[in-house]
């Protein structure tokens, strides 16, 4: 059995965007229909707040400018709870997808109504998808240019959406760069390969005892802090259901739903918690 290092405490956020802002759905629903679509992220966040609140937890929330512009009260009620507010971008797109101008557009605008909507310094940044990679390493030089700190842009996984397996699996800065700090997404080395730790659909899909697994051997063995993330919308199994979505596309979003809820009550009793900035910026400078 590995014993749990009670001193190191993980860090927990939530990446928060609605249920139609996924990649998956971009085939299906249109950006263009998105001001119309019906919103949970409110409902779904005073939950995870009550939630937090219950256990004395503080976490990052990755929030998307579109959403902060829309929900106001509700970005302002995170902020004043003593949570991390951080940044998802502003429209939810994949930084794979945008030129480095138009990377630059996403991440200032998005910092820059955080923070007029809070009154606070915005220090972290995660791209959508874990889009940040081999190919565009180029967007931590944009990230620092834009005044971020640090990032939790890659998970160092195999995935047929994203990851970057041969990336440090803990805190490192890009060559070069001395102004951010990237956090990847918790895995666990089991032979020559890293697995999943940090939650998402993971999370929903394996038994409960494998993320706590997985997270004592990432404090004891590794001596480590964990991070671990979700999403509003995986709390919510009342959510509507676009057709035409594929069956991988349903499954993987929809497996589960009805138990997130009480597995991240667990998950927050079972491990200490706390935000990213105070974890990880506190301790490096």
């Amino acid at each position: 059995m590995i014993a749990v290092n009670a001193q190191i405490t993980n860090a927990l956020t939530i990446d928060v965007e609605d249920y139609f802002q996924v990649s998956a759905f971009a085939p299906h629903i249109a950006r263009a229909d998105w001001p119309n679509m019906p919103c949970r992220v409110e409902a779904n966040i005073e939950r995870i707040l009550l939630l937090l609140e219950a256990q004395h937890i503080h976490a990052t929330f990755f929030t998307l400018g579109w959403i902060a512009e829309r929900y106001p009260a509700m970005l302002r009620s995170i902020a004043a709870a003593g949570h991390e507010v951080a940044s998802h971008g502003y429209a939810h797109l994949r930084a794979t997808e945008q030129s480095r101008a138009d990377f630059a557009h996403d991440i200032s605008l998005s910092k820059s109504i955080l923070e007029q909507l809070t009154g606070l310094a915005v220090q972290g940044y995660r791209a959508p998808s874990f889009s940040i990679g081999p190919a565009n390493l180029w967007a931590f030089e944009v990230l620092q240019e834009a005044g971020y700190r640090y990032s939790s842009s890659i998970y160092p996984i195999r995935h047929d959406h994203y990851g970057m397996p041969d990336a440090p699996r803990f805190a490192w800065r890009p060559r070069g760069l001395h102004g951010v700090l990237e956090l990847p997404i918790s895995t666990v080395r089991v032979g020559r390969r890293n697995f999943p730790a940090g939650g998402g659909g993971y999370f929903r899909l394996l038994p409960y005892g494998v993320t706590h697994w997985c997270l004592r051997r990432i404090n004891s063995l590794d001596g480590q802090a964990g991070i671990f993330y979700f999403h509003p919308w995986e709390l919510d199994p009342g959510q509507p259901r676009p057709a035409g979505l594929g069956w991988k596309t349903r499954f993987r979003h929809y497996v589960n739903l009805q138990r997130m809820e009480p597995r991240l009550a667990r998950l927050a009793k079972d491990f200490r918690w706390g935000r990213m900035d105070r974890i990880f910026l506190d301790s490096t400078g």
